[in-house]
């Protein structure tokens, strides 16, 4: 019976005298290590059949099964190969125990499988999930590297960014070189060098390239041309064309480390905007096919990011000449003081529908205007320039309160305009040469004037807020915008401003408001000009454009037949660039009223 266990269980079994010298063996053992019966009894079961993973001898001092004579205690495992028959190694999951007789074990039970089929399927396992490990590294790296590409729509600052984000996952050193405007005809500009530990360096690389050539077989201008990665090892290298093109890209090596990489093209449909080399040094393995086709889906992100911002660029650079060549002198009016800024959104280098205005009436009256029309596009600015021109030919001959042309102004807006919604202030100046003033207005939803003495006392103009431009008339609302009026004491200045100077995510609109009524009241005693220029440094709007009108009262009876002249500026607004962002807009006395001659 027990013979019959022994032969008929479904295992391997090897039984061992103390010497380790196979003393019976049934046929599942046999025919696991593909030896028969006669080659395994009496030999020595560590020397014939134990081996390491790579076929060599184990040393019997590490033989486990062995140690079981030393222990007496049962042990078992599942990293040791048998050597078959035929030669071929054979993985093993084993148990071993000790039968005792007396005082000592004096032989041992080996119990085995095959475990080829569990190891390959282990394997197999562990190469799926290290697959996997690979797969979703290279999809974060590729997720981090799109949303770093929408962080901000400063071109040279985000492939600055990108080379560091590549850095050390994807290689030892990474450069970026830019074709202006996806020309192939224009001059490349290594605008991105990254390599740890040596800023000097890279810096040093940055700048001009070479003319890219066609004909050349310099890796970069291959990679261009074809827009298809090229691989560069040792080989590559040392046999690179002496092109200037090839020479300068060859310095990278020399300076930033040898070894090998690959030079990826930045392109997407409508054109080639430049090329992203990322290379190993030293003996680092090369560059992989799934590598390859991770940096290459990399680089092309970054090619329609760094597209996507040259045409944002140019739009804003359309919209911002617009806005320029819109925004007028300011009138010339005996001792009146104007002064005037706009300044475009600097964070998201966009341009919208501020727009500020001041001009003679037909009356001789002096009128003031700020704006915003909704939107922050080449369009907003187009919709601005419409909307300025509408209230300009209404209020030009129309001796009507404010709230009547405004109340015009939303008609014609609905009836004959696509212009959207807008805020605006519209005032009137009224009084004689010297005094006294009066400010007669009407606001649109738009934040009110604020007025400041000369003796440094600030207090915003709240009265005349009626809907917004855009809505009355189109909703059929039947609101009213009730005229307000306000005595302006002589030297006194009037502020009036767009929401970008006050509204900002990080804070409320009433600490905006705060803050400029107290820097304002700080600097009033500054020229007009350096008033506006405190006043936006303080504030610093960046979140929206931003435009700003003051005017500035002489003091009582200035400007009247027995008052006297004011000092002359020493520049003429005609001859100032009006609109710039961050340009001065002045309006400077040009007559004499002193003087009856």
């Amino acid at each position: 019976m027990l013979r019959a266990v022994f032969d008929s269980v479904g295992a391997g079994m090897l039984v061992i005298d103390s010497h380790g010298r196979i003393t019976a063996s049934n046929p599942y053992a046999q025919q696991i290590v593909g030896r028969s019966r006669e080659q395994l009894l009496g030999a020595d079961v560590h020397d014939l059949l134990h081996r390491d993973a790579d076929g060599n001898e184990v040393s019997r001092r590490g033989c486990p099964v062995l140690g079981v004579f030393d222990s007496g205690r049962p042990a078992e495992g599942s990293e040791e190969f048998y050597l078959g028959g035929d030669g071929s190694l054979v993985p093993i999951i084993w148990a071993a125990t000790p039968l005792q007789h007396g005082e000592g074990p004096e032989s041992v039970v080996i119990v085995f499988h095959n475990f080829k089929k569990h190891r390959d399927a282990s394997e197999q396992t562990a190469a799926h999930l290290a697959t996997l490990e690979e797969l979703t590294a290279q999809l974060s790296m590729v997720a981090e590297v799109s949303v770093l590409l929408i962080s901000s729509p400063q071109t040279g600052e985000v492939l600055d960014k990108l080379v560091r984000l590549l850095v050390p996952d994807l290689g030892d050193w990474a450069v970026i070189d830019l074709l202006p405007e996806g020309n192939t005809e224009k001059e490349m500009r290594r605008v991105a060098v990254h390599s740890p530990g040596d800023h000097g360096t890279a810096e040093s690389l940055k700048g001009p390239l070479p003319p890219l050539s066609r004909t050349s077989r310099a890796a970069l201008a291959r990679a261009v041309y074809s827009s298809r990665p090229v691989l560069v090892d040792a080989g590559t290298q040392a046999g690179a064309p002496d092109d200037p093109l090839a020479l300068a890209h060859r310095q990278l090596f020399e300076h930033l480390g040898e070894g090998c990489a690959v030079v990826v093209p930045m392109y997407t449909r409508r054109g080639i905007f430049g090329a992203l080399t990322v290379a190993r040094t030293g003996r680092r393995a090369a560059y992989t096919d799934a590598e390859v086709l991770v940096l290459s889906d990399i680089a092309r992100r970054a090619a329609l990011v760094i597209k996507n911002n040259w045409l944002f660029e140019q739009q804003r650079d359309m919209a911002e000449t617009l806005q320029r060549q819109l925004l007028t002198p300011l009138p010339q009016v005996d001792h009146l003081r104007f002064a005037a800024r706009y300044e475009p959104a600097k964070q998201t280098s966009e341009v919208g529908g501020d727009w500020y205005d001041a001009f003679l009436l037909a009356d001789g009256v002096t009128c003031m205007v700020i704006g915003d029309v909704v939107g922050h596009d080449l369009q907003a600015a187009a919709h601005m320039a419409e909307v300025r021109n509408m209230l300009r030919a209404l209020a030009w001959d129309r001796q009507e309160p404010p709230s009547t042309i405004m109340r015009r102004l939303d008609e014609v807006m609905t009836n004959t305009s696509d212009a959207p919604m807008a805020t605006a202030v519209f005032a009137r100046l009224d009084g004689p040469d010297g005094g006294p003033w009066h400010l007669h207005w009407v606001n649109a939803g738009h934040p009110p004037p604020l007025l400041v003495t000369a003796e440094g006392r600030a207090r915003y103009l709240p009265g005349g807020h009626g809907p917004l431009l855009g809505t009355n008339a189109a909703l059929h609302l039947g609101l009213e915008w009730p005229d307000a009026r306000e005595e302006l004491p002589a030297r006194s200045t009037v502020l009036f401003y767009t929401d970008g100077l006050v509204e900002s995510r990080g804070q409320h609109l009433d600490t905006g408001l705060e803050q400029l009524r107290h820097h304002a009241a700080d600097l009033v005693g500054l020229d007009l000009e350096e008033l506006l220029d405190g006043l936006l440094a303080r504030m610093g709007p960046s979140g929206d454009d931003v435009a700003l009108l003051a005017l500035r009262l002489p003091a009582a009876g200035q400007g009247a037949d027995h008052g006297t002249a004011p000092p002359q500026h020493a520049h003429s607004p005609a001859t100032t660039d009006r609109g710039a962002p961050g340009s001065r807009v002045e309006g400077t006395p040009v007559r004499d009223t002193s003087d009856p001659a």
